[in-house]
């Protein structure tokens, strides 16, 4: 994989950072995109570090050209990571908050796949991996935006796949429950222990343990499966 590149949204903290360490260590030059940066990362990985807003198509376009521009090369391998919630009740959800989300969370995994598919389809080869939530397949309240942005990504994931196939690209979506993250941490103690029960395994997952098989969809070993959708959630999603 030494000659591939790999672009990470979202790679600054969490299951992003997880992923681009991990993708650097099979080799990879992994390129991480973030709003705010992540400079010390992409230092200790030798990756290159890309600070853009990619919920808007400019940042999309600023986000690629960078990276064209240090490697010389087409990106290999997307993980559309980059994620937002906007919490609440339908019922007291302002517009706003409902188009940040569906910006940042699914209509930039569109247009990171649009531009990607340029030069994989040059290529014959390419992987794109979203990243999901089991919320987009079984629902949550007060996650009315974030749920529908996460379950538009399985319809997405699914297309477009069927699309690339033949072109020797595959496109899969890993599905995390409850994970370990900036975004848990924040959680009320109580509601983490309700999470808890709820999980067969008894614990929060960490982002290692997403970025494992996020890494091996963008292998050559997962040469054979596009079109899935893998939950990694401890069993949640079959209590």
């Amino acid at each position: 994989m030494t000659d591939r590149v790999a672009l990470v949204t979202g790679a600054s903290r969490g299951i992003g950072a997880a992923v681009a360490r991990r993708l650097a260590e099979e080799g990879m030059r992994v390129v991480l995109v973030s709003r705010s940066g992540a400079p010390e990362l992409a230092e200790k990985i030798e990756g290159l570090d890309v600070k853009a807003d990619i919920s808007l198509a400019e940042g999309v376009t600023a986000a690629f050209d960078a990276a064209e521009k240090e490697f010389g090369v087409p990106v290999s391998v997307l993980v559309n990571n980059a994620g937002i919630t906007r919490d609440g009740l339908l019922l007291r959800m302002r517009d706003t908050d409902w188009d940040d989300v569906l910006a940042t969370d699914l209509t930039s995994a569109m247009r990171t796949s649009r531009r990607a598919l340029k030069g994989m389809m040059k290529q014959r080869w390419g992987r794109i991996v979203n990243i999901g939530s089991i919320v987009g397949l079984t629902g949550n309240p007060g996650q009315v935006s974030y749920a529908a942005a996460k379950a538009g990504l399985v319809g997405l994931t699914k297309s477009l796949a069927k699309e690339v196939a033949s072109r020797n690209i595959t496109v899969n979506l890993v599905a995390p429950g409850f994970v370990e993250t900036s975004m848990t941490a924040v959680l009320k103690e109580d509601l983490r222990e309700k999470g808890r029960v709820m999980i067969p395994m008894g614990r929060f997952g960490t982002c290692e343990e997403i970025a494992a098989p996020v890494v091996f969809l963008a292998s050559e070993d997962a040469s054979y499966i596009s079109g899935s959708v893998l939950a990694v959630d401890g069993g949640l999603a079959i209590s």
